[in-house]
């Protein structure tokens, strides 16, 4: 283990079952009533205040704000639960160093992915009739299918690399930002802005970012 790595305690999966399912129930179930309520607490108002976002600028701001901070958060706290309570210090923080030294934030977002994907399948299959933009055009038939079918395609392949943190992910996940990103502005410029194609072209922009940035725990 690297020597600025934290001492690993041995987790309480079931902790982290109950706060996955009700932020705090993990802390409570261990005796750490403070922490359960404080865990608790802020997991509500970040829920709701992705909520408010989402009456004042539209369902996909809503969402992203709840993917980004909201859904991290909640996370966070449930691999807290996992741990108990820290030796010594904040318990957020050993949390946070722990969960970063690891690379669960890459897998977060892996996981993310794999949402994404379910989701993507669950829309093409319910409106087989919808017509993906792709470079300013609106293919049918098979070339129409295949577009459509890039999206969860991709975002699985990438979900389970993250996951399992491989090297390949990363550069599957570069050319799957390349592709999107060019697509996105692209449409940009021949359909003109939109709450939805902003957004994740927003998204899009930022994780690559981030995920560049932690490149280095892509080390399989």
């Amino acid at each position: 283990m690297p020597a600025h790595a934290p001492s690993r305690p041995i987790p309480d999966h079931r902790a982290a079952v109950y706060s996955a399912l009700l932020p705090g129930l993990g802390q409570f179930v261990r005796g750490r009533h403070r922490a359960g309520l404080s865990y608790a607490s802020l997991t509500i108002l970040l829920v709701l205040l992705s909520m408010a976002l989402g009456r004042v600028s539209g369902r996909a701001a809503e969402v992203f704000f709840f993917m980004l901070l909201a859904l991290p958060w909640w996370a966070l706290q449930s691999y807290d639960a996992a741990l108990g309570p820290a030796a010594s210090g904040s318990d957020v923080v050993r949390t946070g160093r722990m969960a970063w030294v690891q690379g669960h934030d890459i897998r977060f977002l892996g996981l993310l992915f794999l949402v994404s994907a379910a989701n993507d399948a669950i829309i093409i299959a319910n409106n087989p009739e919808y017509l993906l933009p792709f470079f300013c055009t609106k293919l049918d038939g098979a070339a129409g299918f295949i577009t459509k079918a890039l999206s969860p395609f991709l975002h699985t392949w990438v979900g389970y690399g993250f996951l399992r943190l491989k090297k390949w992910s990363l550069l599957v996940y570069l050319v799957y930002a390349a592709y999107g990103t060019t697509n996105a502005l692209v449409n940009l410029t021949c359909f003109g802005p939109g709450r939805i194609r902003n957004t994740l072209l927003i998204a899009l922009i930022t994780f690559t970012s981030y995920i560049l940035w932690r490149r280095q725990m892509f080390r399989r």
